[in-house]
């Protein structure tokens, strides 16, 4: 093959009756791992809805209950637009349903070239409308067919007790459902429908308390610049966590939806048997996170039967406080010093979507492979002018 760039543009008249033949096309084939823009494409666009009640609670504390709910419609996703054919590639996985000398078929193998014992020769196992059989690898189309849900209940309740304090709860009941959290997550492309889960950023429980108090030093001394302007604040956060995407990179399933550039895992997953899941709370015991002896292999010529995702990773128990100091220097004038802490009692955090490896067959699927942060102290002065 030869470098095609800096690449000239085709004249404007090309068309699939009026090809360019002016361009050396057999230098570049097969073409694969080249996703394309559909030229169907539509505008994505989101319905949102919200439906909020609010009622004082005598002087000193609001309760709001809402209910917040939105639907993606025509959202940019991911397909593989030639994908391989299991049954053709099942019928030349033995030596002897080939040709002497002939490759057999397997995982991997979408893109080889095979002869039957009947002497007819496949150029690959791809069902192929681009063009001629060996001219494409996986292909994929980037095309706006993906859509999305997303339902919650929203109760927060602000409640300032005195003149010098403030406090904010608010709790959060919520699921998101799409077919491709991201690009790079590719559909089904024998049944769109099957790649339909639960979102990668899914977050079921969300709690979050935020205070703010005015420290009494002006009351247990005497009013001064040194004893007026002391407050703390900060913020306690406990949440469930995202859930684990699952993957398995045998390529059993003889689909071959290789990754590309845009899409980084293939669209395979493992096999699960039924059972607890044995969801494991504290990573910190060295066990994995959840049962991996449900998992399997998923078989040969057929997706796993795993979806994407249906269970959690762990959560957060995080809190962060500040310590701040405002010392009025004239009328306009003032200068705050703050102390914050985050995550102030060091607890590690095995948090995020990438937190669990999830990939079946890696030495470290099913345990905790990242965590967020550790404790961080940082100071910082601003000048009021």
């Amino acid at each position: 093959n030869i470098d095609p760039y800096p690449f000239s543009f085709p004249p404007h008249n090309v068309s699939a009756s009026n090809p360019d033949t002016s361009y050396n096309w057999a230098a570049v084939t097969p073409d694969s791992a080249d996703p394309y823009w559909y030229y169907r494409n539509k505008t994505p666009y989101t319905d949102n809805y919200m439906f909020s009640i609010q009622r004082q609670i005598k002087q000193k504390a609001l309760l709001t209950v809402s209910y917040v709910g939105n639907q993606g419609h025509h959202l940019l996703g991911l397909i593989s637009t030639n994908p391989g054919n299991p049954a053709l590639c099942l019928a030349l996985s033995q030596p002897g349903e080939v040709a002497p000398g002939s490759a057999t078929c397997g995982p991997y193998g979408e893109n080889g070239t095979y002869t039957s014992a009947t002497g007819v020769t496949y150029l690959g196992t791809r069902v192929n409308d681009l063009g001629p059989a060996g001219d494409y690898g996986s292909v994929t189309a980037q095309k706006t067919i993906e859509n999305s849900n997303f339902n919650a209940l929203e109760a927060t309740l602000r409640y300032t007790p005195t003149g010098r304090s403030t406090v904010l709860l608010s709790y959060t009941y919520a699921k998101s459902i799409d077919q491709g959290s991201n690009i790079g997550e590719e559909m089904n492309p024998l049944n769109e429908s099957l790649t339909r889960v639960i979102s990668s950023f899914d977050m079921k429980h969300d709690f979050v308390a935020t205070y703010r108090y005015e420290l009494p030093f002006d009351h247990l001394f005497r009013p001064n610049r040194l004893s007026q302007g002391w407050s703390i604040s900060g913020n306690t956060r406990f949440s469930t966590g995202f859930p684990v995407t699952l993957y398995d990179n045998s390529d059993n399933s003889l689909l071959g939806t290789l990754g590309n550039g845009v899409n980084n895992y293939i669209l395979d997953t493992p096999n699960v048997a039924n059972g607890p899941l044995e969801i494991n709370t504290n990573p910190r015991n060295g066990k994995p996170e959840f049962n991996v002896n449900l998992f399997s292999e998923e078989s040969l010529g057929q997706l796993g039967t795993a979806a994407r995702r249906f269970f959690y990773g762990p959560g957060i128990e995080n809190f962060d406080v500040q310590l701040t100091k405002t010392t009025k220097i004239t009328e306009s004038k003032s200068v705050d010093v703050r102390v914050e802490a985050f995550n102030i009692f060091n607890h590690a955090q095995f948090y995020g979507p990438g937190a669990v490896d999830g990939t079946f067959g890696t030495p470290n699927f099913g345990y905790v492979v990242d965590c967020a942060q550790p404790r961080l102290i940082q100071l910082a002065v601003k000048f009021h002018f």
